[in-house]
Parts: structure tokens; C-alpha cells; sequence
């Protein structure tokens, strides 16, 4: 905790009390602040309060990234996996058993045990049991660590999960893009015109109308290039032929870099005099 109050000095300020005295302080900022009601069901268990004027996320990653090495404590809940790396343990053969009784594949190497392989001892969330961390103390592994978790984010009156930190602005944009497709799509699909939508059915409308252009003698505007394709194909290779090199003309251009003039040689007729003259 002093780690924690010397990293964010000047930044922020760290406060711990019991939940009773919290509840009772809230309660009595109610009548001039109503949103700190919404904090009150998240006071349970041992919590704290941090309070800051910068930036959240800076905040947030110094509140994390002071933590402490914890050993393995028999009856608690791994909060990560733990594996054992291959290595030689420094042990006597007379722990043999103990390995064995791990499954553990060990080896006698210059009369002290040394572990073959890496071995996953425990997975998230697994019950620590006596011999894993009897084993884990005994090669001096301190798996887990222990430090302050953020629960929940206070900001201006809204209460939120701390994960909507890590959200970008191409997050956003992406999400939005997606309900917005969304959106449209079950507009078009049951026939309700929205916003969204509406684009997409003036397209659909348009490609209907050439279509029925293209099958009658009707015509307009927009259908009279159409109905010439249609009656000459041949206009379908020439309009491709004619916008490849239109298109590939001004990347040639730009790639190809300037011939340099290459400087005329100098004469070796000693400015038109010969060697007798």
C-alpha cells in the first residue's frame, strides 16, 4: 500500500476505511450529489476508493503495476496457471517420491533431482492443494502475486466496468459501422424505411428501373448507355481496353523516375588542334 501511495503521489489519493463509515458518508452527499447513490452496491467485501483528476488509464496502469510475489497457499483459488519449468530442483534422490506422487518426470543428474519437462501443476481457478504448494515453496516459486484490483470506475455520475477503459476509438467506429449494418439490413428485410436504409433502397430501386429499361423500349438518361452496351458487346472490350492504360498511364508515371541527361563526352581533339599544329 505505501508502494502503491508513493507511485501515485500527486496524482491521485488512495483511501481505505470501513464500508459502514463509507455508506454513511455517501448517504450524506445524497441531497447535493444523487449519482453517488449508484456507488453504494458496489461498497461490499474490502474496498477502497481512489480518487483522481487525471487521466484514467494512466492511473489505472500504476495502480497495477504495483504488485508483490505471493507463495502458494494451500486451500486458495489460482488466479492463473502455474507451471514448472525444467530445471534441476537442487533436491536430494530422497524426494523422489514426493515428485512421483505429482507425476511429476524427474531424473537423478549429479545426485540431485532435476525435472525433465515443463509440467502445468495447476490451471486457473483449480483449489491449491498441500503437496502443490509444499512443492512450489520447496523450489522457491512464488506463482501468484497480490496487489490493488479495480472493481469499478466512477466518472462524472456513471458507474462502469474498468474494461471500458481499454476501449479506442476504432473500437467505437467499428461497433458503430456494425449496429449500423445491422440496422440496415433488418430495415430491407421487413421493408421499413429507415435512415439507414434508405441508401441502399434508392440503389435497389435504381438497378430494378435499369433492368426493366434494359428488357423494354423504354429509355432515360441514366438506361441509354446500358441499352448501347447491350446492343453492341463489343463496346464492353473497348471501354476496357480503353480505361487499363488511362488507369496504368499515371502509375507509370509516377514510378518511373527522370532519365537523367547524360553529359556529352569530352572530344579528345585537344579543342581542334592536332598534335603538330
Amino acid at each position: 500500500m505505501q508502494e502503491i501511495r508513493i507511485a501515485l503521489r500527486g496524482h491521485a489519493v488512495v483511501l481505505m476505511g470501513k464500508n459502514t463509515m463509507i455508506r454513511k458518508a455517501i448517504r450524506g452527499h445524497l441531497e447535493n450529489i444523487p449519482a453517488l447513490e449508484r456507488l453504494l452496491p458496489h461498497i461490499v467485501t474490502n474496498v477502497g476508493f481512489v480518487f483522481t483528476n487525471e487521466d484514467l488509464c494512466d492511473i489505472r496502469d500504476k495502480l497495477l503495476a504495483n504488485k508483490k510475489r505471493a507463495p502458494a497457499r494451500a486451500g486458495a483459488i489460482a488466479p492463473c496457471p502455474v507451471t514448472i519449468p525444467a530445471q534441476n530442483t537442487g533436491l536430494g534422490p530422497e524426494k523422489t517420491s514426493f515428485f512421483q506422487a505429482l507425476q511429476i518426470p524427474t531424473k537423478i543428474s549429479r545426485g540431485t533431482i532435476e525435472i525433465v519437462n515443463d509440467v502445468q501443476l495447476m490451471k486457473e481457478g483449480d483449489k491449491v492443494g498441500a503437496s502443490e504448494a509444499t512443492l512450489l515453496n520447496m523450489l522457491n516459486i512464488s506463482p501468484f502475486t497480490y496487489g490493488l484490483q479495480i472493481q469499478q470506475v466512477y466518472d462524472q455520475g456513471t458507474v462502469f466496468n474498468p474494461r471500458v477503459l481499454d476501449i479506442t476509438d476504432d473500437d467505437l467506429i467499428g461497433t458503430f459501422q456494425t449496429g449500423l449494418s445491422n440496422v440496415a439490413a433488418v430495415s430491407l428485410a421487413i421493408g421499413f424505411p429507415t435512415v439507414a436504409s434508405v441508401p441502399h433502397s434508392v440503389v435497389n430501386g435504381f438497378k430494378r428501373l435499369l433492368a426493366l429499361a434494359a428488357v423494354t423500349d423504354i429509355t432515360f438518361k441514366e438506361a441509354e448507355t446500358l441499352k448501347e452496351f447491350l446492343a453492341d458487346p463489343s463496346k464492353f472490350a473497348a471501354a476496357a481496353a480503353t480505361s487499363a492504360p488511362a488507369a496504368a498511364a499515371p502509375a507509370a508515371a509516377a514510378e518511373a523516375p527522370k532519365k537523367e541527361e547524360e553529359p556529352e563526352e569530352e572530344s579528345d581533339d585537344d579543342m581542334g588542334f592536332g598534335l603538330f599544329n
